[in-house]
């Protein structure tokens, strides 16, 4: 190889090496990625959302989507060729300074095929503001990026048949479904990354709050402190500087009223999770809020031998007879396979509201209950301030103590939507799954590991010890 040669071939190894430094989208596969971000990528559901703190990393995760889906290049979907798809800002101010900009940092210039401007200079497009961009798709056509400004009124969203819409930051419900039409003949997926600053909105009713009433709609949690390569020390500072209230949104990406969650510390993401064969020695007890028109309220729980609390199975319907409801608790108990008494009968909590007679009925709920095969306990501590503090120290504590199964949409449901009232007691309102949690995490005894049987070395050794100990008594 001569002179030029070598030449010719350092500036064609310098040139790629300049062109992969410009390449953020592989940066970001192989650098930048954090956990929850992937947990984003990697979701099939067609109703993805990240509610996220300020620079949790949640608009990163949207453009990036975008630029995967455009290019065809998905990671983790079935791709398509010419695809199009809408970024929807609230604004086209904002939609210039944060969904626009973070696209086209994704973007190489080698894959952008034309830019159509709103306003400001093509080949200057980070200035201006952007109609679509048209994109080189692997598969040999041309995808289409949109970008719309949820201020433009529902009107300017009709029309288009698309494969996804990127929501940057919460838009206006009937801006939202309209693009639910606009991905229907094509099967085509939601996506929204947000900060819940707006407080109790359409979103956290209909996504944060879903629970199997849509089974495609999903969503996520970031804080400061998942995202690895936000400065250690820069976190702690902002997190003394603000106040809890603040970063109950800005930091944690969470819901809020003015009066706040009595259960903060509650992380879907954390707390919930999927249902696996659990030890029938970990079998724990059963507690149930009644109700006749009213839901009633019963779960199944599970205790491990390291503090671990298990909230393992549900039953929760409204508007049946005390011998319906049994009928469904004993179901439940025989899948399960749970512990029976020498006449088959099934031991539980249950309100001391139970021990109540109504006009109605000669008998209580509790005696009702005793008659189909339940024996319910009614003492049980129903004081509201201690079994709060004990259940959000189950949440709170590092690692956490109290793990709910998917299987429990009610709970789940309840749980995140439990907020404080007037003064300092809970709104009581959807608390009948709560209520019954309360009264379980008061009165459970701790799940103690059975002994392995002694050697006959110890046994010795156990009865040298008694007859020191009785001589020494005796002296």
């Amino acid at each position: 190889m001569n002179d030029r040669e070598i030449i010719s071939k350092l500036l064609k190894i310098e040139a790629e090496q300049k062109e992969r430094a410009k390449d953020t989208l592989a940066a970001y596969n192989r650098d930048r990625v954090h956990e929850k971000q992937m947990a984003f990528h990697r979701c099939l559901k067609r109703n993805r959302w990240m509610f996220g703190g300020n620079r949790s990393g949640k608009t990163e995760c949207g453009a990036v989507e975008c630029v995967w889906l455009a290019r065809g290049i998905h990671p983790y979907r079935a791709n398509r060729p010419d695809v199009f798809g809408w970024v929807v800002s609230v604004s086209y101010e904002v939609q210039r300074d944060v969904a626009q900009a973070k696209v086209l940092k994704y973007l190489k210039r080698s894959w952008i095929s034309d830019i159509v401007m709103c306003s400001g200079k093509k080949g200057a497009p980070e200035y201006g503001i952007i109609d679509h961009i048209v994109v080189k798709n692997v598969f040999g056509g041309f995808s289409r990026i949109g970008f719309k400004s949820a201020d433009q009124g529902r009107e300017k969203f009709q029309g288009a048949s698309l494969d996804f819409v990127w929501f940057d930051e919460e838009p206006p419900v009937d801006i939202y479904e309209e693009c639910r039409m606009r991905i229907l003949d094509k099967r085509g997926e939601l996506f929204g990354t947000m900060t819940p600053l707006k407080g109790l909105t359409w979103v956290y009713d209909e996504i944060y709050l879903n629970e199997r009433k849509d089974a495609e709609i999903w969503y996520i949690q970031a804080e400061w402190r998942d995202n690895p390569y936000l400065d250690a020390a820069e976190v702690e500072s902002f997190i003394k500087s603000m106040s809890e209230e603040a970063q109950e949104s800005r930091r944690f990406g969470r819901f809020r009223d003015n009066a706040g969650l009595v259960y903060g510390e509650f992380d879907q993401s954390v707390h919930v999770i999927e249902p696996f064969s659990v030890p029938r020695e970990w079998y724990a007890g059963i507690s149930i809020d009644p109700g006749l028109h009213n839901p009633l309220s019963a779960h199944f729980y599970a205790a491990d031998y390291d503090g671990n609390l298990y909230v393992i199975a549900e039953h929760y319907e409204s508007g049946r007879t005390v011998a319906y409801h049994a009928d469904k608790i004993k179901r439940l108990a025989d899948t399960l396979h749970w512990r029976r008494d020498g006449k088959g009968r099934i031991e539980a909590l249950i309100d001391s509201a139970a021990n109540q007679r109504t006009l109605a009925s000669s008998k209580s709920v509790a005696e009702l209950f005793n008659e189909s095969g339940i024996l319910v306990n009614t003492r049980v501590n129903k004081d509201l301030f201690a079994g709060i503090a004990r259940v959000k120290s189950l949440l709170a504590h590092n690692p956490p103590r109290l793990f709910i199964f998917k299987s429990c949409p009610n709970l789940i449901r309840e749980i995140k939507s439990y907020w404080w009232g007037d003064g300092d007691r809970p709104k009581k309102a959807d608390d009948h799954a709560l209520d019954e949690l309360r009264y379980f995490v008061m009165s459970r005894p701790e799940n103690v590991a059975p002994k392995a049987p002694r050697s006959e070395i110890e046994k010795d050794k156990d009865g040298l010890v008694r007859r020191a100990r009785s001589k020494k008594f005796y002296k």
